[in-house]
């Protein structure tokens, strides 16, 4: 049974995929920081706010130990900033030069390159028979 678990964690995939997981968080955490240092400042101040994330419009004013009902739409404007950095990096990053490749590869297989054969048996043993001459 751990042999299996041995050769499921060492397996080619899971490695990448975990290596991915940790990219993947560290990059989130620059996404972040670029757009809550950056963009919702910015926008916030199109719209005259002190932060983008606290942004509303409030439905309820808060009574007593109650709190507000708040529509916060600088939270969505905030998420979607940040989906739409990450997917531009992801497909800049990853899925442009991956298509490069794959046409790249494709063009030369069209082309024909010719692989190189391999020596048959006969000339294998011709080429033993005269180094063992000398």
């Amino acid at each position: 049974m751990l042999k299996g678990f041995r050769e499921f964690i060492l397996r080619g995939n899971v490695i990448d995929l975990a290596v991915a997981v940790v990219i993947g968080g560290a990059f989130t955490a620059i996404v972040t920081g670029l757009v809550d240092g950056i963009f919702n400042p910015l926008i916030a101040l199109l719209f005259n706010s002190g932060d983008l994330e606290s942004a509303g419009v409030t439905l309820r004013a808060a009574e007593g130990d109650a709190p507000a009902v708040v529509l916060s739409w600088g939270l969505v404007i905030s998420a979607v900033i940040k989906f739409v950095l990450i997917a531009a990096v992801v497909y800049f990053a990853l899925i442009v030069p991956m298509n490069y490749l794959r046409k790249l590869g494709q063009r030369r297989k069209e082309q024909g390159e010719p692989a190189e054969v391999p020596p048959t048996e006969a000339e294998l043993l011709t080429e033993i028979r005269d180094l063992l001459k000398r």
